[in-house]
């Protein structure tokens, strides 16, 4: 079969489009006669002309198709691709029609494909003539040398791991003359994008790459655990950093300082952002890339798997006009998710949220977020301090670290602002002495501190292969079951299978504890009272520490009594947990 040139109806009137790029500024009279000539002369549509010509780039041509057709666009240079996908449609239709899949929707059965122009129909037919039926087809309009480009870079070479590491070590991999390091079909560069592809897939949150003396451990964490999953020789090391550090935008001469930078890009269909560290070791440079999931990063307030008075405490703190809210934890353990949750859930037109983060992790539409930088000599406090004069009525500082920065966000507080922060305290009730400590006086910090949040991160238990069993007396003890109800009681453990990789668990849930406060907390904290004291009042009030909620999530399925107890220390309960 011939190839197919674009059809007549996605390739618009040259007159039309011109006038277009006229009208929006993007190209001058002259510019437009000039282009119009040498498409009489080349016989090519104007808009190719006008890019050879050197008056117009391939991506504003694709953003005004995108707009006259009215399909959305995409930029392949960022888009990286599963291999499993490329294998929905053979490389000889793909180049034939020039169709590239990006990504596959096995839910809803749905197929997204890059095309150079509109609705082939011929295109079309040869497509599903190849995909099973009731496949729904989307299109996405890319400019035509980057798809070029892209079928060139995806088709035709290994794109699974093991397959690049085999080209690399067979030697068959291909070196033409004008193949320099950055080219798209170097075996190290789709080796990098199979594994950030991979971790992707597996919803790891970091990839660590760690030199060693003789070769190069990858590690994944998964579920808040690291996992090895592939060792390679140290060789492939030095053109792999190269290549992480060139996507990052890092110094590759430096290689004795440590240096950060990020990473976006399109996997399997959503924007994926990778923040990028580097450090010098002993056997040469240590990467870590941090996964942000955009999608995955800003989850809406009741799924994150509160209780519903642990969702009424919260919507009560959210609901003070002004004060100091606090979410406490180690690294790791999702404190970021569940402010991003309130300021999603706050965030209307009628707020101004500003945030002070280190760095950003995810862009949220209307809420004015700034990242602190050693460059632009910012801090918390003075980020502060600069933010109180743009008029916020929500402020988010990521992290109290000092004097400085406590001082600056109670004064916020006090001034009729709300303002969320996180501190490293191992507890809710833990936050109240830190904060004193730091330097903050109690007679101002009670009154102004409205609540406090505490979690850690458990790994669910796979719905598919967990096992039940029947509690053993110690930890009946310690998840709180009454003698009488310990014969109907039951719990699960991990077992393991093909869908969670046989680890037992799949997904992680968090565990919460939320501290109100209220006059006889905020009398209590003004007179320095000891943490006994203060846990006994606010145990009278309901509240439930970690433990117990971590118990109501062992005695509902959702994780095992084994990974409670390696992530919080368990003690014996009187009564059963609520």
């Amino acid at each position: 079969m011939n190839m197919i040139a674009p059809p007549p109806a996605a390739a618009p009137d040259p007159q039309t489009i011109g006038q277009q790029l006229l009208d929006a500024g993007l190209i001058t009279e002259d510019q437009l006669r000039i282009g119009l000539l040498e498409q009489a002369r080349s016989k090519q549509p104007l808009g190719r002309a006008l890019i050879e010509l050197g008056f117009l780039t391939e991506g504003t041509l694709r953003d005004i198709l995108s707009a006259r057709l009215g399909q959305q666009s995409v930029e392949l240079s960022s888009v990286v691709i599963d291999p499993a996908i490329l294998a929905l449609v053979p490389e000889h239709i793909a180049r034939q029609h020039r169709l590239l899949p990006l990504h596959f929707d096995a839910a809803i059965k749905q197929l997204t494909l890059a095309s150079p122009g509109g609705h082939d129909i011929i295109a079309l037919d040869a497509l599903r003539s190849v995909c099973e039926p009731g496949i729904d087809i989307i299109l996405r309009l890319a400019a035509e040398s980057e798809l070029r480009q892209a079928l060139d870079r995806h088709y035709g070479y290994q794109l699974s791991i093991d397959g690049i590491l085999h080209e690399i070590e067979s030697g068959t991999a291909p070196q033409p003359q004008d193949q320099g390091p950055g080219h798209p079909r170097q075996p190290v560069i789709r080796l990098i994008d199979a594994l950030l592809v991979d971790a992707v897939k597996r919803d790891a949150s970091d990839i660590h790459f760690e030199p060693e003396s003789g070769f190069l451990r990858i590690r994944y964490r998964i579920d808040g655990l690291l996992q090895q999953i592939r060792v390679l020789h140290h060789s492939y090391w030095p053109a792999m950093v190269v290549r992480l550090k060139v996507m990052a935008g890092l110094n590759i001469a430096e290689t004795r300082s440590p240096q950060d930078g990020r990473i976006s890009l399109t996997l399997n269909g959503r924007p994926i952002d990778f923040r990028v560290s580097a450090q010098p070791t002993l056997h040469g440079e240590n990467i870590v890339l941090r996964i942000l999931d955009r999608q995955k990063g800003i989850v809406p307030l009741p799924q994150l798997g509160l209780s519903a008075e642990q969702q009424d405490r919260i919507s009560r703190m959210i609901a003070h006009p002004e004060g100091l809210i606090l979410v406490t934890g180690p690294t790791g353990s999702g404190k970021t998710t569940t402010l991003y949750s309130i300021l999603n859930q706050l965030n209307d037109e009628t707020r101004n949220i500003m945030t002070l983060e280190d760095p950003v992790e995810y862009p949220m539409p209307m809420v004015r977020q700034t990242t602190i930088s050693d460059g632009a000599r910012i801090d918390f406090a003075s980020g502060i301090r600069a933010m109180l004069r743009q008029d916020p009525d929500v402020i988010l500082v990521g992290e109290i670290r000092d004097t400085d920065t406590a001082e600056m966000a109670l004064r916020a507080a006090m001034t009729g602002h709300q303002v969320y922060s996180t501190l490293h305290t191992n507890s809710a009730l833990g936050a109240i002495p830190r904060l004193l400590d730091i330097g903050l006086r109690p007679d101002l910090l009670a009154g102004n501190l409205v609540g406090v949040i505490a979690q850690r991160l458990l790994r669910r238990l796979c719905p598919a292969c967990r096992q039940s069993d029947r509690p053993s007396v110690a930890e009946q003890q310690v998840l709180g079951i009454l003698p009488e109800r310990a014969a109907t009681t039951r719990i699960h453990r991990p077992r393991g299978c093909p869908e969670c990789a046989h680890r037992g668990y799949r997904g992680r849930l968090a565990i919460v504890e939320c501290l109100l406060m209220d006059e006889e907390l905020d009398d209590l904290v003004s007179r320095r009272a000891g943490r006994r004291e203060l846990a006994a009042a606010a145990a009278r009030k309901g509240f439930v520490d970690l433990a117990r909620d971590g118990a109501r999530r062992v005695l509902d399925g959702s994780t095992s009594i084994e990974e409670l107890s390696r992530v919080i220390r368990l003690h014996h309960h009187d009564q059963p947990p609520s």
